[in-house]
């Protein structure tokens, strides 16, 4: 195979070229088609080429603290927080790799760099961050790839696009993540100094955890009612009148419909077709994965990007469930391979309705995803269980979609009796169609199949047909609350979250994007405001606590679905970036003036303020909060600190006990301290004292009581030699005397 040159020629005596991937694993994939072999530390090179890595978001905004002294401590009268100028800060442990990237990107031998990161909105954040770093001035050319398969990267190469066409899109991603740092710094820290409780603000993660905790609310609050059903049997045909609530209206009817005349009303039938689903974008095929396999959306990410980066799926973070218009071929190829693979040959039609799956006008960036060509000869058992089963899912969702409707015929009987209408229902399969796959893909995995795809028969009835006697029985319900989130059920909540809120011209985005609603919904369980619970996800008190005192234009999934949307009419070119980041600022303001005006009660919600002593500095009391007991005067920066690196060596914990006891007598006695030297508890008196307004602290031991030994021969309590230590001495004990004896005159 003939290495590629940014013209599609071979290069041969020209400048290099550099190509930067996200990942190390992709930058692989370049190079082998690029025919950059040679290794060097940090990227390969080869042919006319240089072929690095980003590892990932290489960089990121600095801490409000990197801006000024003043932000080290948390003080509301700092906000709001805005730099002028953002700064931008390498992770720690990849500064290594930068170092490499900012030197290939200032080379002279090279002629322009390509941008290879993924396509999409964070793909050029990862990129323009490197880039901007660097310093470097070398033209950008990027390649927009969907396939990881050497043919579609040999293509893309082939063709590589200008990087001016897509400036929008990273000032998308910008604004994004301005807009996400200047919500989380000022408002996490307006909420947190004010209630006295670190509470975590997210742009998008905050309104998610609303939907949590309003779902936990109604659940909490449900109040269930009875409601019965009344059968009418007449003779093999049974009607029903549904949820009544009225006992005495149940009764009346039954007592009025048994042994009575029943006669059919009408009797209609239609014929119905379900159409096959559409591909699966990334939210369905997690919804999906959650469903069947318990899998979250992170780990569906994972596996689906592992399967991507092996070349045996297109590319994972799409919001598109169809293909372009020139992959008829390939889909195709796809139904075929995939047929074969998995066996449902003899369940699927000779043609594949491949133009169903295709419409131009609804991919954007990427089109739905499917396998590759590299699955006909790929040997499955290579793979984790985890990527088997993601594999198999969208094999046999790109089957599915390719495969006729699903058509059945339903009959709906109506029947009256004693002046009121019963109803029957049923179904006749006519075309068993896609749902034949589906069928056999759940009995693959012992998943009980659906209801909808099961026949009902009813007995030929014709209008005007009488019934007598009638049957009636009485079955008795409940109504069920409303169900916990599911990972399934919570990604397609944030997908359709703030659309009622939208006129129908509105392009609908919901909370986040198919790339970002798995880290969401990780970082809500990572900060303890969700948990897991089997396939549950349920709101903490600690999350339960953070949206009680939030206003709804924070928690509002409606506001940060609009946001979303904003961010599209960015990358489109249609709204200024500056012109949404002013939005953002508004808010802030408008957020703060109202946290300013909190009342103390409210700011004591979490933790209503018991003193426990006076600060020893200003004087002023002195509070409990759940990290710290401190001082109430905002302009001192005293604390006594429950976890503290002085009495964490010892293994003890500050308590409200011995903070008191400090507070008052200055120091406070500990019984059992530990020494790691010694291996064993002590006691001592633990002293504080203050320097510069902050606490710090000593051991003071209390005196030895010493024992007294006594001698052999001794008793306690008498004269004689006794020894204290090395010493002897003599005790002389006063024997009482008698008193003098006189007579009893």
């Amino acid at each position: 195979m003939a290495a590629l040159s940014h013209t599609g020629e071979s290069r041969k005596g020209v400048s290099d070229v550099l190509v930067l991937g996200e990942k190390p694993s992709v930058a692989l994939a370049y190079a082998k088609v690029l025919g950059a072999k040679k290794r060097q530390e940090g990227y390969l090179e080869g042919n006319g080429w240089l072929v690095s890595w980003c590892l990932g978001h290489l960089a990121e905004y600095v801490p409000p603290e990197d801006y000024g002294e003043k932000y080290k401590k948390w003080e509301f009268t700092d906000l709001p927080i805005l730099p002028d100028e953002w700064r931008l800060a390498v992770a720690k442990d990849k500064k290594t790799q930068f170092a490499v990237l900012k030197k290939l990107l200032n080379r002279k031998d090279v002629e322009y760099v390509v941008n290879g990161c993924d396509a999409g909105r964070e793909g050029e954040l990862i990129f323009g961050r490197v880039y901007e770093l660097s310093g470097s001035r070398l033209p950008i050319k990027r390649i927009w790839i969907s396939s990881m398969e050497d043919s579609a990267i040999r293509e893309a190469f082939s063709c590589l696009k200008d990087g001016a066409e897509y400036r929008n899109l990273y000032e998308a991603s910008v604004c994004r993540a301005k807009a996400d740092w200047l919500i989380g710094m000022n408002a996490t820290r307006a909420y947190t100094t004010k209630y006295f409780k670190r509470l975590v603000v997210g742009r998008v993660q905050t309104p998610t955890l609303a939907m949590l905790v309003e779902r936990g609310e109604q659940i909490t609050h449900f109040q269930k009612e009875k409601y019965y059903n009344l059968h009418l049997d007449c003779g093999g045909l049974e009607a029903v009148k549904e949820k009544l609530f009225d006992t005495g209206e149940v009764r009346r009817l039954q007592e009025a419909c048994e042994g009575g005349t029943a006669v059919a009303e009408s009797c209609v039938s239609t014929e119905k077709a379900v159409s096959p689903p559409k591909l699966y974008d990334l939210t369905t095929l997690q919804r999906e994965s959650n469903r069947y396999f318990g899998y979250t959306a992170k780990e569906t990410l994972d596996f689906t990007q592992s399967l991507y980066e092996k070349k045996l799926v297109t590319y994972p973070r799409t919001d598109s469930q169809y293909l372009t218009e020139d992959m008829g071929q390939t889909a195709r190829q796809a139904v075929a391979m995939a047929c074969e693979k998995y066996g449902f040959s003899s369940l699927y039609p000779l043609e594949p309705d491949v133009e169903r799956m295709m419409d131009n006008s609804k991919v954007s960036d990427h089109h739905a995803i499917i396998p590759t060509a590299e699955l006909k000869a790929y040997e499955l058992q290579e793979l984790s269980k985890g990527e088997q089963d993601i594999l198999q899912l969208i094999s046999v969702r790109l089957l599915c979609a390719g495969a006729q409707k699903y058509i059945y015929q339903e009959t709906e009987i109506t029947v009256s009796c004693a002046g009121e209408i019963f109803t029957a229902k049923g179904k006749v399969i006519q075309q068993i169609g896609w749902k034949a796959i589906e069928a056999e893909f759940r009995k693959h995995l012992g998943v009980k199949s659906r209801k909808e795809g099961e026949e009902f028969f009813l007995p030929d009835v014709v209008e005007g047909q009488t019934f007598h006697p009638v049957t009636v029985s009485v079955s008795e319900h409940f109504t069920t609350p409303p169900k916990p989130y599911s990972e399934d059920t919570l990604l397609s909540a944030m997908e359709t979250a703030g659309n009622r809120e939208f006129d129908a011209e509105t392009e609908k985005k919901g909370l986040g994007t198919p790339a970002t609603r798995a880290s969401i919904i990780e970082k809500l369980v990572s900060s303890g405001y969700a948990v897991r619970k089997g396939k549950q996800l349920l709101a903490t008190q600690d999350g339960a606590d953070l949206i009680s005192v939030l206003p709804e234009y924070l928690r509002s999934a409606a506001m940060t679905a609009e946001w979303e949307n904003r961010l599209l009419q960015i990358e489109r070119g249609e709204l200024p970036g500056q012109e949404f980041l002013d939005g953002i600022e508004e808010l802030i303001d408008r957020m703060l003036l109202e946290c300013g005006e909190l009342s103390v009660e409210e700011q004591n919600r979490f933790y209503p303020r018991e003193q426990i002593g006076v600060c020893p500095v200003c004087g002023s009391p002195v509070y409990e909060s759940k990290r710290n007991f401190f001082c109430g005067s905002r302009e001192c920066a005293f604390a006594l600190w429950k976890e503290n690196r002085y009495l964490s060596g010892m293994k003890k914990r500050m308590d409200k006990k011995m903070a008191a006891e400090l507070l008052k007598d200055g120091r406070t006695y500990v019984p059992d301290l530990y020494s790691q030297k010694k291996g064993r508890t002590f006691a001592a008196y633990l002293c504080l004292d203050t320097e510069e307004g902050k606490a710090s602290f000593r051991l003071e031991f209390p005196k030895k009581k010493t024992k007294m030994k006594i001698l052999p021969g001794r008793e306690p309590g008498r004269a004689g030699l006794y020894k204290r230590g090395k010493t002897v001495f003599t005790c002389m004990k006063q024997t009482p005397q008698p008193a003098p004896y006189r007579d009893n005159l």
